[in-house]
């Protein structure tokens, strides 16, 4: 058994506290683009029998940056696949692809992302546990919201959105939708309100109906970062009225299709407010699903979801073991 086997035995609570709709099969599929972008370029590299040298090396180098793995992390994974080669440790590209997974899980276990943790699992004396939802405008936060709300209505969570972009005329609407395709309530108020008094109404309803699960959906008016930082202020400040410890996770949503570009958006949106936990979308419409693993590793964030399809049971939790696996799987 492989070192990376072992880790894989270490599965079995994550699947058993996820909804029925989390599955490997999802994560595979819709880690497609991603795993021909990389896994099948790095096997034709190698081919058959060829000798693992410097020329390889700057092939395998070149294939991981061009995957929007990042420069950091490719010379990182570069440096450990040279020392291996040098100590005689990797012959094979079993060994090649063995020791490119290890060092990716390393990577992502780095920045704060545990292997066993699972983010459906809340404190049970601490509810409503209430989760901010932030990210600019077009990288999939209302279909976010609504697909976890999904997610944990099927774990038999009471669940309360609350529509707090108040800004955009179509936000209320199309939360509005995927709300009732969830099957969970949602409080809103007319366009123009303040964002602030809608968290306010949603949390205390809340508390008043014993719910289990508050969301919030946000604006995402990034260009103009000193409203949007005194807004989330302003947010933060009447949820601690109703909840001192709220919000107990602020999710930053981000579109992988747009590959770097989600790290520069990471970028400003931790400057704004204190972000908890990733969620990588449309991870099924990009070959850059390799941009996982800088984003961890800058911001030491764990990503806690990806979106890995259109349908309201196409939210998975993320987890590097099953990751990697769905990368280099052959």
């Amino acid at each position: 058994m492989g070192i990376f086997d072992k880790f894989k035995e270490k599965l079995s609570g994550f699947f058993a506290t996820s909804p029925e709709n989390v599955t490997v099969e999802k994560v595979k599929s819709g880690l497609s683009k991603t795993r021909t972008n990389i896994f099948e370029k790095i096997k034709k590299a190698i081919g058959f029998g060829r000798k693992i040298d410097d020329n390889l090396l700057y092939e395998i180098e070149e294939i991981l940056i061009t995957s929007d793995i990042g420069v950091e992390a490719t010379d990182q994974i570069i440096q450990s696949l040279q020392r291996a080669a040098k100590s005689k440790d990797i012959f094979s590209s079993e060994d090649v692809f063995e020791l490119l997974k290890l060092e990716i899980i390393s990577l992502l276990e780095k920045s704060a992302q545990s292997i066993n943790s699972n983010p459906f699992q809340i404190d049970e004396n601490n509810k409503p546990h209430t989760i901010l939802v932030v990210g600019v405008n077009g990288v999939g936060k209302t279909t976010t919201i609504g697909k976890l709300a999904y997610n944990f209505k099927k774990l038999n969570k009471t669940v309360l959105i609350g529509a707090a972009d108040t800004f955009r005329a179509a936000a209320n609407e199309q939360l509005e939708i995927w709300a009732e395709r969830a099957g969970v309530p949602l409080i809103q108020q007319r366009q123009g309100a303040d964002p602030a008094a809608v968290a306010y109404d949603t949390l205390h309803s809340a508390i008043s109906r014993k719910i289990d699960i508050v969301i919030l959906d946000t604006a995402g008016r990034l260009h103009n970062k000193a409203n949007l930082m005194a807004e989330l202020a302003k947010i933060d400040r009447v949820l601690k009225k109703l909840k001192p410890n709220a919000p107990d996770e602020v999710l930053l949503v981000l579109d992988a299709t747009t590959g770097q570009n989600a790290i520069q958006q990471a970028r400003e949106f931790t400057k704004v407010t204190p972000i908890t936990g990733l969620v990588l979308t449309k991870l099924d419409g990009t070959a850059k699903g390799g941009v996982i693993i800088p984003i961890a590793m800058e911001f030491k964030i764990p990503v806690k979801f990806i979106g890995v399809g259109e349908k309201i049971d196409d939210l998975q939790p993320f987890n590097p073991v099953l990751f990697v696996e769905a990368l280099f799987e052959n």
